[in-house]
């Protein structure tokens, strides 16, 4: 309204809802809510406003004023004449059509009307020749010709005349109506606003009441205690029942590292937390049994696949930037969120670098962090005094079938169950099989030592076979052809000094 670009719906929504005023304020009249209280004397007093539309509105407007018809019958005596005319037309033309027959004795005469040529009396080509001398021809067709009489170009005259009159009238009273209302601009704001709160407000009662949510409790001391957390839009959508789990954040438990096969609901579970934290803070209740929420400036999340090619980003490149935001911006009052960091990359140097994130998480941003991943070597960062625990989403086989179990329990996982996974997503059975060959081979050859263990040179660089062999080192030909049991001690200590100056 206050752009001037209100469309006729708008107006008769406006009128309507504030139609609904009274029976709201009855309605929230018996709540013992000072809030609620308030909103109410927010909404303020509109009837004048609502009587106006009411009776300048039809019921169901158009979409567009252009195409008339918007104002009610009975709101303006200047555009119901001009509507009138316009009304009657169609009754004149009924009449002058069976007089016409009447005095002309063609039975084929009508009374016609276009766009582009107005009205006209239509005599078919074989009849033409029976027109009066008054009939003036306006439009020549292949089968028939078009005439106008004097009578009829007057009254063409008047009717095009009132109905664009009226068009123009209509125009004229929607800016009056507009000019009403912006007078009251500022107290119908107030309104729209208090509206929206109690719109809110409601619907946050309503979900809490249908879905079982419960009161969460915000505190003043630092952790996150959620008991029994749900994600409510998976619960929602699925036809078997939800699992619910905990969750257990504190001043010596920084960061949950979750592992677990694919499928097995370790996003779920990560996410369903980040929404019981966000519902809880836009003043809803949550999704739990119970929640305990202390001092919390934002939710960090690093999460799925995506990549900005437009920009030159690659997936991991995306990837990276948003572990690069997180680093830099997560506190000690963050929830963060990181699935499956590092595997852009390589084997070693995702490994390596989901390792330096989730330290550095945990050390220096010490933010409440879950961190799912499918690297197990992860799991040894959780030592004592870390504030890093393991946690894992189960799965068990059952015959050829795998059944997730979807419960958060204490511990690493310990295995990943990807090719089932790979299985039941359609592979074909001979690509499954392959891959169970390689996996056997692989791990016959040896798993790579956990993270936690490796020494900072080994993680600055790590044992990956280069595109080329590496050329023999001298010193290493040299050491190789020395036979310690021939050597004399000064012997040995000239051999000492040659292979120092060959390394």
């Amino acid at each position: 309204m206050a752009l001037r670009s209100a469309r006729p719906r708008d107006l008769s929504t406006l009128r309507d809802g504030l139609g609904m005023l009274p029976d709201l304020r009855a309605l929230l009249a018996p709540l013992d809510s000072p809030r609620l209280a308030a909103l109410s004397a927010e909404l303020g007093e509109h009837a004048g406003d609502a009587a106006m539309l009411a009776a300048a509105i039809i019921p169901q407007p158009p979409v567009l004023l252009r195409d008339g018809g918007v104002i009610a019958e009975g709101f303006d005596a200047e555009l119901d004449e001009l509507r009138t005319l316009s009304t009657t037309a169609d009754q004149f033309l009924v009449d002058l059509e069976a007089r016409e027959k009447a005095a002309t004795g063609i039975a084929t005469l009508k009374v016609g009307y276009n766009r582009v040529h107005g009205y006209f009396i239509e005599i078919s080509k074989g009849q033409s020749e029976r027109a009066p001398t008054h009939y003036t021809r306006r439009q020549t067709l292949t089968g028939a010709e078009r005439y106008i009489t004097e009578e009829l170009k007057n009254f063409e005259d008047k009717v095009l005349s009132a109905r664009d009159r009226s068009l123009t009238r209509e125009k004229v009273l929607w800016e009056g109506l507009l000019d009403a209302l912006n007078e009251r601009l500022e107290a119908l704001r107030r309104c729209a606003g208090a509206l929206s709160e109690l719109d809110v407000l409601a619907a946050f009662a309503e979900r809490a009441q249908a879905l079982d949510w419960s009161r969460p409790e915000l505190t003043d001391a630092p952790g996150l205690h959620i008991e029994r957390g749900r994600h409510p839009v998976v619960e929602a959508v699925r036809s078997e029942p939800f699992e619910p789990n905990d969750l257990v954040l504190g001043e010596d438990r920084r960061m949950l590292v979750i592992t677990g096969p694919n499928m097995g609901g370790k996003s779920t579970y990560m996410r369903q937390n980040a929404l019981i934290v966000l519902l809880a803070h836009i003043g809803s209740f949550v999704p739990a049994a119970r929640a305990v929420i202390g001092p919390i400036d934002r939710i960090l999340t690093r999460i799925g696949a995506g990549d900005d090619l437009a920009r030159g980003q690659s997936t991991f490149m995306v990837e990276m930037a948003e572990t690069s935001y997180i680093l830099h911006h997560a506190t000690a009052q963050s929830v963060v969120l990181m699935d499956e960091i590092g595997r852009g990359t390589s084997t070693y140097d995702g490994l390596a670098l989901a390792e330096a994130c989730a330290r550095h998480l945990a050390h220096h941003n010490r933010a409440y962090t879950l961190f799912a991943t499918h690297y197990f070597e992860l799991t040894a960062l959780a030592e004592p005094g870390s504030g890093i625990a393991n946690v894992h989403l189960d799965a068990i086989e059952h015959g050829d079938k795998l059944v997730f179990m979807h419960a958060v329990k204490d511990g690493p996982a310990n295995r990943s169950f990807g090719l089932q996974v790979a299985a039941l997503a359609g592979l074909p059975r001979v690509v499954v099989e392959q891959a169970r060959r390689t996996l056997a081979e692989l791990e016959q050859r040896g798993a790579p030592q956990a993270v936690a263990k490796m020494s900072p040179a080994a993680l600055e660089s790590p044992q990956q076979f280069g595109l080329f062999a590496p050329a023999p080192s001298p010193a290493l030909e040299a050491l190789a052809a020395i036979d310690p049991d021939e050597l004399t001690p000064k012997q040995a200590l000239e051999a000492l000094y040659r292979l120092k100056l060959l390394r």
